[in-house]
């Protein structure tokens, strides 16, 4: 077993909903900094599946990383949604499951910065963790615009109505009811949104709704390094080493969808890369404060493999190229991406590429992880 998977016990299951269940999980002993996360990533969990061994799923924190609660997924149903009845169903205190550490990079740079929160649906999750945590240990602003089908949708309502209550200088928290208002249109987003401008925008939920939104932030001309999207398309690999076919996962924000009436899209890019230098590369690394260069990547090699190569701790979940948790920013020269399931093109214009997936095309590379 990849010692990167961990056995975690369950400790709590809260309904918080009709169909949403919180599941609170311990930490192993020994394991606290692999699980030192930040608000706003995930977890990814190996769920029993008879007939693939186990299915990959990625669902969202909604607990904070600084108030000393146990680490906690809200995961919510969906009619053809294998994952999440079988959690809903048979997850209970005392069990165990594989999960991976946490990953991701939708969380906000600063804890103090004025922040300008949507969430569709389900989309709460990461959205709920930073809220929690900004509040407690931030200075700033908080606007947070929730969409959901109806009243009886709405996850968090109680805990939501009370921070707001208790924080009425920070927090406002304004519910969008499909049932009551219909379904947003840009043009009331773009309202919505122009008196924040200056705020950092975080937008998760429903790809349809994510594109809305989106769309209103750059219609006002709103800073791509001031609007981040939480990005998640199907697992079609294995992250936790089994000897087993990984059934094609399906990640919270697609169940999101059943929130609304909001449909689905993606992008995919199986293109194989160009042909890259013939020797050796250059590649400077901006990690976690810290910098780190070597003169021997090799062209074959993809960046994040490398990485680990040289003992670099890289953030990773799927090494498929279907998630955001490996995403960096090019400084300077290029690399070439063998798979991208994620990335849209305004985020390749921007020089963000996926390390798991990323192969030199220049002598020199360098690049910074977000």
């Amino acid at each position: 077993m990849d010692t990167h998977v961990f056995d975690l016990t369950v400790v709590d299951v809260v309904e918080e909903t009709a169909d949403a269940h919180s599941v609170s999980f311990a930490v192993p002993e020994g394991a606290e900094a692999e699980f030192d996360y930040k608000p706003g990533q995930f977890l990814t969990l190996a769920v029993p599946s008879d007939q693939t061994g186990v299915a990959a799923r990625c669902y969202s924190l909604s607990s904070s990383p600084h108030d000393g609660g146990p680490l906690t997924v809200t995961v919510k149903r969906t009619a053809d949604g294998y994952a999440s009845n079988w959690i809903c169903d048979n997850l209970r205190e005392g069990d165990t499951i594989k999960v991976l550490p946490p990953s991701g990079i939708f969380t906000p740079a600063s804890l103090d910065a004025d922040l300008l929160l949507f969430a569709g649906g389900s989309g709460i999750t990461p959205v709920m963790s930073i809220t929690r945590t900004a509040l407690a240990h931030g200075s700033g602003r908080i606007v947070l615009f929730y969409a959901n089908r109806d009243e009886s949708s709405v996850i968090f309502a109680k805990e939501l109505a009370a921070l707001a209550a208790a924080h009425p200088d920070r927090l406002v928290v304004v519910h969008w009811l499909e049932s009551v208002q219909g379904l947003p249109t840009q043009e009331q987003m773009k309202s919505f949104i122009e008196p924040f401008t200056t705020y950092d925008a975080f937008v998760c939920g429903p790809a349809p709704f994510m594109k809305l939104t989106i769309a209103a932030l750059r219609e006002l001309e709103f800073p791509r390094e001031r609007r981040h999207q939480e990005k998640f398309i199907s697992l079609g690999g294995n992250p936790f080493g089994d000897a087993v076919e990984v059934e094609k996962a399906e990640h919270e924000l697609e169940e999101a969808e059943a929130d609304t009436d909001f449909g689905s899209d993606g992008t995919s890019d199986t293109s194989v890369p160009e042909p890259g230098p013939e020797g050796n590369v250059e590649v400077e690394v901006e990690l976690d404060g810290q910098t780190y260069a070597f003169d021997d990547w090799e062209p074959g090699c993809k960046l994040l493999d490398f990485l680990e190569s040289k003992g670099v701790k890289a953030p990773y979940s799927c090494r498929e190229g279907e998630c955001s948790a490996c995403a960096v920013r090019l400084l300077e020269g290029d690399v070439k991406m063998i798979h991208n399931d994620v990335l849209d093109d305004e985020d390749l214009a921007e020089g963000i590429r996926l390390g798991c997936q990323s192969l030199p095309v220049t002598d020199v590379v360098k690049v910074t992880y977000h």
